[in-house]
């Protein structure tokens, strides 16, 4: 363990004549959470081990307190002892002592003491770990001895420990009734010694493995790759790998290396590379921190477009060898020489000099290209003046402000700019919190929130930077050097600036005053952490500045400012955390701080009777807590995290409030956890679901819109559905749709109406409501997340006939049909759902007919999304029901038949059961069932047959039940199948008879009609009658006769006479 503390921690600097502590890293946390569990887990594998003495205490601070200690511990004077002691001198297994005024420090003796600490410690057991590492740097040194302390180099001290207790024993064994105690306690010790090893190599490498992962690229690293390529490089095809390469665009280089454009460098980029291969064109690379990929290239005016093609690459040497096949050949084979050197100095200094000089001239045109010069009178006189003397271009005064400015590298002083930029270290933050491999240059792009990449926007101006900046960057200079007086002065002053813009937040971030700000919180004066706070809350409104202060680990330290006892404190650390929470790693690093439950608990309000000023500030703290838990909620962890800390009838409370400001965090809230089932039963049953409709009534939008919001995610479960009925929500959520101004009110709006709409209860509500003329205004010139919302609602109201007739009468037919030709998937679900269940009407099918719906949906059937598919089929299914001349117009869809067969060949179960409905009713028509039959539906039905084989869902995943609305529709395609030729004995051949049988033993009776009509077919082939005899078909076709369907029963019948018929034909012939 002191190997992995000494060689894979990462420890700050010591100060003030205290060791140095763990940072804040992911490589410190995975290391605490390694030990830990290695400790928790000790005892059971090794009980002996666990309570060997050590030869001195380990002893840290730690949070315990004497009333958190349980059973067998007394009080001694101001310490608190275990009653267990050591039984060589007595010393107390564990002791409690009181340091100074709530301060304690804990003494453990043994590793099952260690065990008992951590178990008291509850949520703060990795604190624990990590103060006791912290204070113990070696800890196998406390525990053995010195003899085992870390050492550099060589350790030898176990083999001379093994050698020492053979020696004992060897003594021993000479000596009779010799005492074997001592001998058997170094085995202990050496036995813990050997596990301590083990958890020393398992943490070294779990710490190379971490490092591994987070290599990113340097500009030392890309110009390494490409000085060396430059001198494999040259025309002869033969010795060189690539006929040129060289860095693109300007010849700058700024002091962390970076040849890219700064704006460019805060996406990550490093520099620009062009690579001409002997086989191909021009290659142009983008050099980012987090590898190498292609870019689109520079375009006519010379500007290189930095979008990114393909995949990226850790080195240069693989993107080229996949992009160039001569390239990887020579690579492979080793076919290449380096360039020959030139060893006269005079010579080199000539060539650098031409080489700069060349460089002047391609940066004046390529400036020229880049500003549009255009003029050729200004053109000329600017070759004339560089032809007399050499141009040096200077960076602009803004760049220079940020400590951005580029540099020339010189002729003279050319190797000592290269030698000191080597040791020049590019970042500018220190990093407290894990940064999941993010660095200074890039954020990470895989958030799926409104944060995924922080792009810095300057002025592309040549103007200065405003006054304010300067001024800003003075008063954080009197932050950092003033005493308490001045401190606070510095912070009024700074407070009277417009934080809202974006230059003063990032004046205050280049300076390093984020730093200061931050470092402020840890004081004791209430006032500095106040003026810090209201600084920090305007400025996290910046997207950088809150992954700055994330990066910083101000998080941890707001999160310890929701207990102090200080009631504006803990308001503005929570609005400061709701503002710096808006990415995941912000979230996860509250999350694990305890910072959820801390937020949780200042929910917790008295009752909210007259308001005193005291009441007032209690119900200020509510707000902002809520408001970081909204914040905090995006994430799935934190909504459990929530849960469990009794965030629900917290937030029920507050629901009943009357002030807004109070109303719009908690639902938001609310809506924000109601994707979680958990969740939405607990707003039920809490009954918040009043508290919503009555809110829907408000004068506020924001608050209309989370409270739809929260209806529409709740309203999956029918009880809420009812619910939200019962207390008049329908008619606020119909009146909302006269509000198409407000993009995002009227998406939670339609949303609610959609969900709310699946109970045929509400859909008569709805029509005397008016809804459907109202949706279908909503149909046109909508964004897509209103239209998904609004078809899924005349979707679900078109179930009932008069609402389908009241749709045509609106003239929503034909935007309905026009939808079908977009790409958003949720809307060609909806869309195709709502096309067919207005196709049950005879005139709404001469509409979609005369639109061309039909064809629109049949492509729709070629859609890489199997709920598009599904959805596509069923709507099919009606059209050609109602459709007057349904066979020719399925047969004049050109290579529809085909594609509709080949769908049986799909894994989804409901894209199955889709097209075996639109197979049947396509089978209908004679021809088209001779066309279908030509493109081999036989045996592709007959092997769906067997349903209970492995048949995936629409997610992937696989299920052993049965399915019967598959088995259903296909008993229904086999049945209109046997029509045509010799399909009947196909199917028999093909062994789809005997899994039929096995159908009549499901509890649906559709699946019996449907089933009892394909055997009923079946059974006109003899051989297919024998083989549903041995399957045992006549005793359950038997009870069907007797069945109350008259198309049961006429089937069943029929199948029955067909097997005795054949029966009394064999008898005849046996008897003849």
């Amino acid at each position: 363990m002191g190997q992995a503390l000494a060689r894979a921690a990462q420890w700050t600097s010591a100060k003030g004549g205290s060791g140095g502590k763990l940072e804040f890293t992911k490589l410190n946390e995975d290391l605490l959470n390694s030990v830990m569990t290695w400790l928790e887990g000790f005892g059971a594998k090794y009980p002996e081990e666990l309570k060997l003495v050590f030869k001195s205490a380990l002893t840290w601070k730690t949070s315990l307190r004497p009333d958190k200690l349980q059973g067998g511990f007394q009080e001694k004077g101001e310490d608190v002892v275990s009653s267990q002691t050591s039984e060589k001198d007595g010393t107390p297994m564990l002791t409690l002592h009181k340091t100074g005024s709530n301060e304690y420090s804990v003494s453990v003796m043994s590793l099952e003491f260690c065990e008992n600490v951590l178990r008291m410690a509850g949520d703060q057991k990795l604190m624990e770990v990590r103060s006791c590492l912290e204070a113990n740097r070696d800890p196998g040194a406390k525990m053995l001895g010195d003899r085992f302390a870390t050492v550099e180099g060589d350790d030898n001290s176990i083999y001379r420990f093994i050698e020492e207790i053979t020696k004992e024993m060897e003594q021993l064994a000479k000596t009779e009734g010799a005492d074997h105690k001592d001998i058997e306690e170094k085995k202990l010790q050496l036995k813990l010694q050997l596990q301590i090893n083990r958890l020393d190599q398992q943490l070294l490498q779990e710490s190379i493995q971490q490092i591994t992962r987070d290599v990113r690229l340097t500009p030392a690293m890309v110009d390494g790759e490409v000085n060396i390529l430059k001198q494999l490089s040259g025309r002869d095809e033969e010795k060189h790998v690539l006929e040129s390469i060289d860095f693109w665009g300007d010849r700058y280089v700024f002091k962390n290396g970076c040849r890219a454009q700064p704006w460019r460098q805060l996406h990550g980029d490093i520099c620009y590379i062009e690579a001409k291969p002997h086989d191909g064109d021009l290659i142009f690379v983008t050099a980012n921190t987090s590898g190498y990929f292609c870019n689109s290239g520079p375009n006519n005016a010379g500007e290189l477009n930095y979008t990114k093609q393909g995949d990226s690459y850790r080195e240069l040497v693989t993107l080229l060898k996949e992009k160039s096949p001569k390239f990887a050949e020579m690579i492979e084979n080793q076919e290449f020489a380096l360039k020959a050197k030139d060893k006269d100095d005079a010579m080199a200094v000539q060539k650098i000099e031409k080489v700069d000089r060349d460089d002047d001239d391609y940066r004046e045109k390529h400036m020229e290209k880049s500003y549009g010069r255009e003029q050729t009178k200004d053109s000329s006189k600017e070759k004339s003046k560089t032809q007399k003397k050499t141009k040096k271009l200077e960076p602009s005064t803004r760049w220079k402000a940020l400590g951005l400015e580029e540099y020339k590298e010189d002729d003279k002083d050319k190797d000592k700019k290269l030698a000191t930029k080597k040791k020049q270290a590019p970042s500018r933050l220190r990093t407290k919190t894990p940064t999941d491999a993010e660095d200074s240059f890039s954020e990470s792009s895989s958030e799926s929130e409104e944060e995924e990449e922080a792009v810095e926007r300057r002025s592309e101006t040549n103007a200065d930077l405003p006054s304010e900046y300067w001024q800003i960057q003075k008063l954080v200079k009197y932050l950092k050097g003033g005493n308490q007086t001045a401190t606070i002065i510095a912070l009024c002053s700074m407070r009277d600036f417009n934080l809202a813009q974006e230059t003063c937040q990032l004046a205050i971030r280049d300076v390093g005053g984020l730093e200061v700000l931050i470092n402020l919180l840890d004081t004791e004066e209430i006032k500095c952490k106040i003026g810090s706070l209201k600084i920090l809350k305007e400025i996290s409104r910046n997207i950088q500045i809150r992954r700055a202060i994330a990066d910083l680990g101000g998080l941890q330290t707001m999160v310890k400012i929701l207990r102090d006892m200080d009631k504006d404190l803990k308001c503005l650390a929570a609005e400061t955390i709701a503002n710096v929470a808006k990415f995941r790693r912000a979230r996860r690093t509250v999350r694990q701080h305890g910072g959820i439950k801390k937020l949780v608990g200042l929910l917790d309000c008295p009752p909210l009777g007259q308001m005193t000023t005291e009441l007032k500030k209690d119900v200020q703290v509510a707000r902002c807590g809520a408001q970081a838990l909204w914040s905090c909620s995006k994430s799935k962890k934190n909504k459990e995290a929530m849960r469990k800390a009794g965030a629900i009838p917290l937030l029920a409370r507050l629901l009943k409030s009357t002030h807004e400001d109070m109303l719009i965090p908690v639902v938001g809230t609310l809506q924000e956890c109601a994707s979680e089932p958990s969740y939405r039963l607990a707003i039920r049953t809490e009954g918040m679901i009043e508290d919503l409709v009555k809110n829907l009534k408000s004068a506020d939008p924001e608050l209309q819109m989370h409270c739809a919001s929260a209806i529409f995610k709740c309203a999956e479960e029918k009880e809420t559905r009812d619910l939200v009925r019962q207390y008049g929500g329908l008619d606020p959520l119909v009146a909302l749709l006269q509000m198409s101004e407000n993009k995002e009110l009227l998406a939670a709006a339609t949303g609610a109406i959609w969900k709310c709409a699946i109970s045929t209860e509400n859909v008569k509500r709805f029509q005397d409501l008016k809804a459907i003329d109202l949706l279908v205004g909503l149909l046109n010139n909508q964004p897509e997340e209103v239209l998904v919302n609004v078809v899924g609602a005349l979707g679900e109201l078109a179930k009932e006939t008069p609402n389908r007739q009241q749709i045509r009468k609106a003239g929503g037919i034909s935007p309905l049909v026009n939808l079908l030709t977009g790409t958003n998937q949720a809307l060609l679900v909806n869309v195709t759902k709502a096309v067919g269940q207005c196709a049950e009407e005879q005139e709404n099918m001469i509409i979609i007919d005369r639109l061309d719906g039909v064809r629109l949906l049949w492509s729709l059937l070629k859609n890489q999304n199997p709920d598009v598919q599904a959805s596509a089929a069923w709507a099919i299914c009606p059209c050609i029901e109602n459709a007057k001349d349904a066979g020719e117009m399925v047969r004049s869809f050109v290579g529809g038949l085909e594609l509709i067969v080949s769908l049986l060949k799909s894994d989804h179960k409901e894209v199955l059961a889709s097209v075996c409905a639109a197979i049947a009713n396509i089978a209908k028509d004679e021809e088209n069932l001779a066309v279908i039959t030509d493109h081999g539906v036989v045996p592709m039905l007959a092997r769906l047959t067997n349903t209970y084989g492995r048949i995936s869902d629409k997610y992937g995943k696989t299920t052993q039940k049965t399915d019967d609305k598959l088995r259903r529709h296909l008993a229904e395609a086999i049945a209109r199948c046997c029509n045509w030729g010799n399909n009947r004995v196909a199917f028999g051949r093909e062994g789809a008879v005997a899994p039929l049988v096995r159908y009549l033993k499901s509890s649906d009776e559709n699946v019996h009609r449907s089933t009892a009509r394909a055997l009923f077919q079946l059974s006109k082939h003899p051989e297919n009658c024998i083989t549903m005899h041995e399957a045992g078909v006549v005793q359950p076709l038997m009870k069907m006769v007797g069945s109350n369907d008259e198309e049961l029963q006429e089937a069943a019948a029929g199948c029955i006479g067909n097997i005795r018929r054949l029966a009394l034909a064999n008898e005849k012939a046996r008897y003849s």
